[in-house]
């Protein structure tokens, strides 16, 4: 793969390229926003358990895991701009077949479309981004990247509070954003960067090891993202809340994604060893789902709390994405960020699983328990990484 866009203006950032590829897969969040609870609450309503419904979604990370090696070779083939409008028409399909397939199994391939359409976004998006911005800003631009996706997973639930789950309309609002997503798309592919077949399927694979603390990272934000999202609407119904409150619950932790996301995207340009950051932002997270049982009764703590906690939480993809752009350069940080994606895919599987069996077999507070063991494990991988490696920036 070759960046020839930043090649030219190496301490140069592209706003312009940057703000298409943003404007895109925002109102792609605001989809994922709206439809992630949206298909959860309709299984639920028809008597799956949660843990098939987590079942359905970890097809999620499979998809994720299919499409991240093929994102750049398609690229590569059909232009970085054809190869974004093909996914956003493939994913605003699969979003309208979920209404018209009645039956559960339908919705498996459904949701392999859709996620393998996302994936490709997301990559394509954040190369996109990464060679229209200097290393130097990179945390800056990745935390505005974060910021205004936050706000699009935040604004969803907020339409679905609106809009419910009954009929065709929450499917079609949700067809129509993902849609209007190639209309930035469109417009900038003028400024779109050129790609090139390189590299091989071993190559890409040894970045899932390379830089552990960055991979870990995104493994364990796939898994508490994804499995959060998917199974905390069942989680606030079994506590006793309206379906209105939690969506507005999911919210709250969107909006603390939007506020939190550049300040921390600034610090980390800052700290000399990013991996510190990820460890504090993975120990925030430990502390506040161990403390989301005891607040649950009342609504107003647990939105400030959740607040809180979803925004250092989705520090560790932004983070660690800028700490494997601090460890790799060219090629290999291209590579890397395929299996940053890869490790991000992973996360989706363990994710809805862990966490729906964990409600099944000890009731709705499962969900946190279950989210606590990822923050646990990763706290432990952070730390050990950082005592090895005393001295030294590694990964």
């Amino acid at each position: 793969m070759t960046e020839q866009t930043s090649a030219a203006h190496p301490e140069r950032i592209q706003w312009r390229s940057i703000s298409a590829a943003i404007a895109s897969i925002s109102v792609v969040g605001i989809a994922i926003g709206l439809g992630t609870p949206l298909l959860s609450i309709i299984l639920e309503s028809r008597g799956h358990s949660a843990s098939m419904i987590g079942l359905n979604s970890a097809v999620a990370g499979i998809a994720s895991i299919a499409a991240a090696p093929l994102a750049t070779p398609l690229a590569a083939r059909l232009g970085v701009v054809p190869t974004m409008l093909l996914a956003i028409f493939a994913g605003a399909a699969a979003f309208v077949g979920f209404h018209f397939s009645p039956y559960f199994w339908m919705w498996f391939p459904l949701r392999a479309i859709l996620h393998i359409a996302l994936t490709i976004l997301f990559i394509l998006s954040e190369f996109w981004i990464s060679t229209s911005a200097p290393p130097h800003r990179r945390g800056l631009v990745l935390g505005i990247y974060a910021t205004v996706l936050s706000l699009g997973f935040a604004v969803g639930p907020w339409i679905f509070s609106i809009i419910g789950s009954g009929g065709f309309l929450p499917f079609g609002v949700t067809c129509v954003l993902v849609t209007i997503a190639a209309i930035p798309v469109f417009l900038a592919r003028k400024e779109s960067p050129r790609l090139s077949l390189g590299g091989s399927t071993r190559g890409f694979l040894r970045y899932t090891w390379l830089v552990p603390t960055a991979t870990a990272a995104v493994l364990v934000f796939g898994a508490v993202e994804t499995g959060g999202f998917t199974l905390f609407p069942v989680y606030g119904n079994r506590i006793g809340y309206s379906e209105g409150d939690a969506a507005l619950l999911l919210t709250m932790i969107g909006l603390g994604n939007v506020i939190l996301q550049i300040p921390i995207g600034m610090l980390s340009d800052r700290v000399r060893d990013r991996r510190w950051l990820l460890l504090a932002c993975a120990a925030v997270g430990l502390v506040g789902t161990v403390a989301i049982p005891f607040v649950a009764g009342n609504w107003y703590v647990l939105a400030g709390l959740l607040f809180v906690w979803g925004g250092v939480v989705a520090a560790l993809y932004t983070v660690g994405l800028a700490h494997l752009g601090s460890q790799l350069s060219g090629h290999d940080l291209a590579s890397a960020n395929a299996a940053f994606i890869f490790c991000y895919g992973i996360g989706m599987i363990l994710g809805p699983q862990t966490i729906g069996l964990g409600m099944d077999l000890f009731g709705a507070h499962g969900f946190s328990w279950a989210l606590a063991i990822f923050f646990a494990c990763y706290v432990v991988l952070a730390a050990s990484r950082l005592l090895v490696g005393r001295g030294k920036v590694s990964g």
